[in-house]
């Protein structure tokens, strides 16, 4: 798509680890989940949230673990075009960053639409999908929601502490990148309703 584009496209490095790892973004453990670092533009992947997506959030299945790196790399493809660093900006000027409907949860949801473009481009290309791997995208998807996880673990859902959106959301977001196959469709930033 980067070259359809005009673009130069830049693969992330991928790091594996188990308990902690650095990253030029600082040190992260595996409370943090997996995370993309734009300032060494690297995707970290704690193996351990695999197993805990599986059993903690009954999210299994090969799919579900290539749609938590699909946006991953999402999080890679707005570095490379300019979008984490107007964040980082209006960051820095003070906007709202957290809760429903701030910055951070339409980067995480933007990332969530970019994973299903991906998974839309891929399959056109390799047809490899399997029947259930869009199902287990967007049960991974559901359950890693804000509010979910939020009720889950506090008993409550706070949306003014939101940074992923919620289930629905990231499920919905998902569905319309995989739907429409185009980066132009993923605009969360431009949504009135996410």
């Amino acid at each position: 798509m980067f070259q359809e584009n005009g673009l130069a496209y830049k693969n992330p490095k991928l790091i594996l680890f188990r308990g902690r790892v650095n990253s030029a973004c600082g040190g992260a453990t595996s409370a943090s989940g997996p995370f993309y670092c734009p300032a060494d533009q690297q995707v970290y992947l704690d193996l351990e949230f695999f197993r805990e997506m599986s059993q903690r959030f009954q999210a299994a299945g090969d799919f579900a673990q290539a749609y938590v790196i699909a946006h991953e790399v999402g999080h890679h493809v707005q570095t490379l075009l300019g979008i984490s660093s107007k964040i980082q900006a209006a960051r820095q000027q003070g906007r709202q960053m957290q809760g429903d409907g701030g910055l951070l949860v339409r980067q995480e949801l933007q990332a969530d639409c970019f994973a299903g473009v991906w998974a839309n481009r891929a399959q056109k290309r390799l047809n490899w999908l399997e029947p259930g791997d869009i199902e287990e995208a967007l049960n991974a998807a559901n359950a890693i929601g804000d509010d979910r996880l939020q009720q889950q673990g506090q008993g409550r859902v706070v949306p003014d502490s939101f940074t992923h959106g919620t289930s629905a959301q990231r499920v919905r977001w998902f569905k319309t990148g995989f739907a429409q196959g185009q980066i132009t469709q993923c605009d969360t930033f431009a949504a009135k309703s996410l």
